[in-house]
């Protein structure tokens, strides 16, 4: 079978998926989750090497991408929100930024512009340096994936190591219970505050095709008033 950049985004969806179920059924059943969880991570970096490597990319397959990273963040986070190890709040803000960001990017590749930073030139819908930066670069794309990766891994840890019946380290002194939970605390907000800031480019430059859709709208609709 001849892999392309889109299989490969599916096959994330896939085993991130398949890490979620195996997570809360017993400490090794977790330990092999955190290990599917890497390889998910590991195959989002995969995905953008094959399509720059065999100069496979296409907006479509940048927005399946985009759609892929969505699908495994809101449900890792719903996931763990739902057992209580994250604030219900986390993936409240993954889905609204990821739902205001994605419908911009959507009416900025019905304009003819690529939905990503800076894949296609003067087509690409971010413009200014510190937008690429931010959001298309590939130290930025990195350093996401990679918290995302230390944030999911450590909560499928503590809930491995620490939590139910079968935890393998069973009960813990109150103290390093606390400090773990600080860790992981920090670590998802920290992965929160990373989530909105490569966020902001796209509401801030995005918003002009918003305001160009409903400008007309509204002018065609006080033409037709008029007309009356």
């Amino acid at each position: 079978m001849r892999w392309t950049p889109n299989k490969v985004t599916l096959l994330r969806v896939a085993v991130g998926f398949a890490a979620v179920c195996l997570f809360g059924r017993g400490a090794w059943a977790n330990l092999a989750a955190v290990g599917l969880t890497v390889g998910a991570i590991a195959l989002d970096a995969l995905d953008g090497h094959i399509a720059r490597k065999k100069e496979m990319a296409t907006p479509v397959g940048a927005q399946l991408d985009i759609l892929g990273d969505r699908m495994i963040e809101n449900v890792y986070f719903t996931y763990f929100a739902v057992v209580g190890m994250v604030s219900l709040w986390l993936p409240v803000l993954f889905f609204a930024r990821g739902a205001a960001t994605d419908f911009l990017r959507g009416l900025a590749m019905k304009a003819g512009h690529s939905p990503m930073g800076a894949g296609w030139g003067a087509s690409a819908m971010l413009q200014t340096w510190w937008g690429q930066a931010l959001v298309a670069s590939r130290w930025s794309r990195g350093l996401y994936a990679a918290m995302k990766c230390l944030c999911f891994c450590y909560l499928g840890l503590e809930l491995a190591l620490t939590r139910g019946p079968l935890a393998l380290m069973g009960e813990l002194a109150a103290g390093a219970h606390t400090t773990i939970r600080l860790g992981a605390d920090v670590l998802t907000w920290m992965t929160a505050a990373l989530c909105v800031v490569r966020g902001l480019p796209v509401l801030v430059e995005g918003w002009k095709y918003f305001a160009g859709n409903v400008g007309p709208t509204r002018g065609a609709r006080s033409t037709a008033q008029e007309a009356m």
